[in-house]
């Protein structure tokens, strides 16, 4: 096995790795885009939030009444953003990657 010359800064410690390149600025068309499909994506998630908790088995309280309720629906709105644009379930990542062949600068006109 060949050893490889450290060229280290400091003998003894491992190289340091590249800094990952920052991400190229996105066209105007290319941002509305994402924001679009970040925006599906949050709809479909509240959605299933919804549907999820609509199968609770939760008697009525007054602890379970309509504040609570609007609370969940804030909650899960304010998941549901988060997730769509932290890259959640990759929905949004997704449809815009297919929806971007279809944007002017990518079709090659």
């Amino acid at each position: 096995m060949i050893a490889l010359p450290d060229t280290s800064p400091l003998p003894g410690l491992p190289l340091a790795k590249a800094a990952p390149s920052a991400p190229e600025p996105l066209s105007a068309e290319r941002a509305a885009l994402r924001k679009a499909a970040e925006g599906f994506e949050a709809i479909m998630l509240r959605r299933m939030l919804e549907s999820a908790r609509a199968g609770s088995f939760a008697e009525e309280t007054p602890l379970t009444g309509g504040g609570l309720k609007q609370f969940e629906t804030m909650r899960d709105e304010h998941f549901a953003e988060t997730a769509s644009q932290s890259g959640g379930l990759g929905i949004a990542r997704s449809i815009e990657e297919q929806l971007s062949q279809h944007l002017a600068g990518n079709r090659g006109e």
